[in-house]
């Protein structure tokens, strides 16, 4: 069995605004870095085996006071990226709107299937990409706790296959920023035993 703690980077200005993230570098805000300090401070007692990162800016600053808590260097994972948007990536939604109204139009059905125009990424091979990463990551580190901190877009990947839900509509779970989800990966599959638990920002 393996325990795994996915968290979500911090909140950046761009989360504010409501723009399409995806896989470009963006800062954390203040808040979000307030946030990354105290998920530190109360995860400091529970030194994992190993802690890990998506290679994203947001993810990798949200990853560093843990790391100097815990005196871990992080490792880096592109597998654990965001979602890539295409044409969308750094716009609003009114500017996506404006912008690109078919891509807009297409994305708002939210098929799995759809690969925005300008390098996309479909959900179905966002969601291959996540598990593949997960699952190696899992027996790579069997028997350990490993620490994971990533994009909201990838724990909506692990809820959706933890439940067997459609990759087709909307998320239908809470995704705060720098919320701990506690899964284990046992008998070769993922199960959640704590999911959104961001009581340290209370």
């Amino acid at each position: 069995m393996t325990e795994l703690i996915f968290i979500r980077h911090g909140e950046t200005d761009w989360n504010i605004r409501g723009c399409f993230q995806g896989q470009l570098d963006v800062p954390l805000n203040a808040t979000g870095q307030a946030q990354a300090q105290r998920l530190a401070q109360r995860l400091a007692p529970e030194r994992p085996d190993g802690l890990y990162s998506s290679d994203l800016d947001r993810a990798r600053a949200t990853a560093a006071p843990l790391a100097a808590a815990w005196g871990l260097a992080p490792t880096t994972l592109p597998g654990l990226r965001e979602q890539h948007f295409g044409v969308l990536e750094g716009l609003d939604m009114a500017s996506a709107r404006t912008r690109h109204p078919e891509a807009w139009a297409r994305w708002l059905e939210q098929r799995a299937d759809y690969e925005i125009p300008g390098g996309g990424e479909s959900r179905l091979r966002f969601h291959a990409r996540v598990i593949e990463a997960v699952e190696a990551l899992a027996r790579a580190d069997a028997g350990r706790r490993i620490v994971v901190v990533t994009h909201g877009g990838v724990l909506d990947m692990l809820w959706r296959e933890v439940h067997g839900l459609t990759l087709d509509g909307q998320r239908d779970c809470p995704i705060p920023n720098t919320g701990i989800n506690r899964l284990r990966w046992a008998d070769g599959r993922l199960q959640i035993e704590v999911w959104g638990d961001a009581a340290h920002l209370a």
